[in-house]
């Protein structure tokens, strides 16, 4: 647009993205302390503020970064702070020069050193395991390579592009979604500590490949679980293996959780699994009722603990637990490649379980899909016992369906839920 067209300030977003360039360099006012958004002739856009030497007296420009890395939000408290250093009596020129002077050795330190430290600030913030193993495989196998021995302040956004294409080349475009918010973690941390002025990551989306629509995890319906669950007794996977799929078609777990189960984790007398927030996605902890089948299951794999303490072990110092791909494979070995996964134990469980009349509140629990607020604190405690009857219920009925459900067996398992 043309700025002759503005109509109010402050600036909006939409302006700021579309105003047009003209044949000289133009100023902005944006409309709060002194800050203006200047348009070059070639359509690059900054932040400039316009202030009063303490010390002369005399009126200066001060860049404060580029547009859009710099967004309005953080140019304004650029802004503010600028004017709260005059009125001081500190020039904030000069304030910058000795920051900058100060932060040189961390400003030439190579990217993989800021990279470290805020992987090192994730780990302290309890982020879930699971997202810090998929961060650190990303910074060695993708990151490291391409721009960690570029000192912080010398990357550049077609660096960053060149982050990006790589997972894209593989068409890793789930994990590149991903690796775009890391990387934009780590420039925001690196900004914070002054040591590059702006974030050369943001707006990546711009030039990224387009992921496909995600789809459900392949799953089955109720009619299909009989002929499952017989090839699954069948499967020539180990016993290990077995159990932990078994496990998560008992529970309705997430397949990672069940992985790394520990047997800390695991009360065998009071029939809880507790897994710890930072193995769960939403970070907080959940409660699993185990059913008695589940439980002799994991009585049954006790004898082949390790030190590790993993319930599920794997093999070697590499691998502390079955692999990620352990499970599917098992389903695999059963005969039911590309129709069922791990994950899809999930979607099978809510829709069975949904289907036959228990509450959806109950199975979101049991899934642990996010509630907030008083609401969610009050399910957590509340459902606890009415899960247990519910996941003993779909353990029974799987049984059921398993040695061949009978119409009499049908009709006592509604009955079972009509008392709850």
């Amino acid at each position: 647009m043309k700025r002759t067209a503005i109509k109010r300030r402050p600036l909006a977003d939409t302006v700021l993205a579309s105003l047009e360039p003209e044949a000289k360099e133009y100023r902005e006012a944006y409309g709060v302390d002194r800050l203006y958004f200047v348009v070059s002739p070639s359509g690059r856009k900054r932040w400039e503020v316009r202030y009063k030497n303490p010390e002369t007296g005399r009126w200066g420009w001060m860049g404060v970064g580029g547009y859009p890395d710099k967004s309005a939000r953080l140019a304004r408290d650029s802004a503010k702070a600028i004017a709260d250093d005059v009125s001081n009596g500190i020039d904030p020129l000069e304030k910058r020069r000795q920051e900058k002077a100060s932060h040189r050795p961390d400003r030439m330190a190579n990217w993989s050193v800021t990279a470290e430290e805020w992987y090192s600030h994730c780990e302290s913030e309890g982020i879930a395991h699971n997202t810090l193993r998929g961060i650190r495989s990303w910074l060695d196998n993708d990151a490291y390579p391409t721009i960690g021995r570029i000192p912080i302040s010398k990357v550049t956004r077609a660096d960053c592009v060149r982050v990006q294409q790589r997972l894209e080349d593989r068409n890793a475009l789930s994990r590149a979604i991903k690796a775009r918010g890391w990387l934009n973690g780590i420039f925001r941390y690196a900004v914070a500590l002054g040591r590059c002025d702006s974030n050369p990551a943001a707006d990546l989306t711009s030039v990224a490949k387009r992921a496909p629509e995600s789809t459900p995890y392949a799953h089955l319906l109720e009619s299909e679980l009989p002929g499952f669950l017989r090839a699954m007794n069948g499967s020539p996977s180990g016993l290990l293996v077995k159990t932990a799929a078994r496990i998560n078609v008992l529970t309705a777990s997430r397949p990672g959780n069940v992985r790394w189960m520990h047997w800390d984790e695991v009360n065998l007398d009071k029939a809880l699994w507790h897994i710890p927030a930072g193995k769960m996605k939403a970070r907080r902890d959940h409660l699993v009722p185990l059913p008695k089948q589940a439980i002799d299951g994991l009585r049954q794999v006790r004898p082949l603990a390790t030190r590790s303490g993993y319930v599920f072990p794997g093999r070697g110092s590499k691998s502390p637990v079955v692999s990620h791909s352990a499970i599917n494979n098992c389903i695999d070995l059963a005969g039911y490649q590309g129709r069922m996964t791990g994950h899809g134990a999930r979607h099978t469980a809510t829709t069975l379980l949904t289907e036959h009349g228990w509450p959806e509140r109950w199975t979101d629990m049991q899934l642990s899909h996010k509630k907030v607020g008083v609401r969610g604190v009050y399910d957590k405690a509340a459902y606890l016992e009415k899960r247990k009857l519910m996941m003993q219920w779909y353990a029974d009925y799987l049984d059921a369906l398993e040695r061949g459900i009978t119409e009499e067996e049908v009709e006592d398992f509604q009955s079972r839920i009509r008392l709850m």
